[in-house]
């Protein structure tokens, strides 16, 4: 979709659209530092007689039958390192290839959402306010 907005290419907006990626890529590493904090500790708690277990006598047929026999815990740990590999995936392509350009369609969709709502969006404060003349 293609905004009749005529200020597509100005700089504020283009460093407003920096900033709303910059946020985003925060918010996804926060996230991640959220669940190894909270989530991975307690799927490690409920499979500490399983790695007591690998650490005397290692196979991976132990880590399976472990991870198969504790299923909550394998999901939790799942997570925290699915997040952590999806969000180096992701980062390391905008890093090695630069942004897709759906994707920068996107962050200037909701920059021109933002500047529309004005100061009652909740992202107003971090990516408007801060960079407005």
């Amino acid at each position: 979709m293609i905004n009749p907005e005529p200020q597509s290419d100005d700089a504020i907006f283009q460093a407003q659209v920096q900033k709303l990626h910059e946020l985003i890529v925060w918010s996804r590493w926060l996230t991640i530092g959220l669940l190894w904090i909270t989530v991975a500790p307690l799927s490690l708690w409920g499979l500490r007689f399983e790695i007591r277990l690998w650490l005397d006598h290692f196979t991976w047929a132990a880590v399976r039958y472990g991870l198969a026999a504790n299923r909550l815990s394998a999901v939790g740990l799942g997570l925290c390192i699915g997040m952590l590999v999806g969000v180096l995936v992701w980062q390391s392509r905008n890093i090695l290839f630069g942004m897709s350009t759906e994707y920068k369609q996107r962050l200037e969709e909701r920059v021109w959402q933002i500047r529309k709502q004005g100061t009652t969006h909740p992202l107003w404060k971090w990516v408007v306010k801060e960079l407005k003349k």
